[in-house]
């Protein structure tokens, strides 16, 4: 099996499936976009008892994931782009502090396929874990 998966690895590499660049990406009127389908998309809102300390650790927590690269970042918000480990498919990432509500914004979305199997929220559960109740 090692022996197969050496000799396909290099060419499963080939087809780095990036995808379009969602064109819903950013903030619109104070929030993150609202997912079309739950099948490639998920989107959640955590509150927290200390908004700004919670948005600064999972920043550096995005920035050390593994095949993750941060293609915009400000004060209040990120957007990474995390690549899988066999095919490169390509999700969006996106996190916003949201002072007015003491709460962060999150969405995590697939930019090719019908289902992501679970990746999306998956991702989004860990990063969740890090927030202060």
């Amino acid at each position: 099996m090692t022996v197969v998966f050496a000799l396909l690895a290099p060419l499963l590499m080939v087809f780095h499936l990036v995808g379009p660049v969602p064109s819903d990406l950013g903030v619109h009127d104070g929030k993150l976009s609202p997912c079309t389908t739950p099948a490639h998309c998920a989107r959640q809102t955590w509150p927290s008892s200390s908004p700004e300390a919670d948005f600064t650790s999972l920043v550096a927590y995005v920035m050390d994931m593994p095949r993750t690269e941060v293609v915009e970042q400000n004060d209040h918000y990120i957007h990474a782009e995390a690549s899988s480990a066999l095919f490169g498919f390509v999700d969006d990432l996106e996190l916003l502090l949201d002072t007015s509500n003491g709460s962060i914004q999150a969405r995590s979305v697939s930019r090719l396929g019908d289902s992501d199997l679970g990746v999306n929220a998956g991702r989004l559960g860990e990063l969740q874990s890090l927030v202060s109740p």
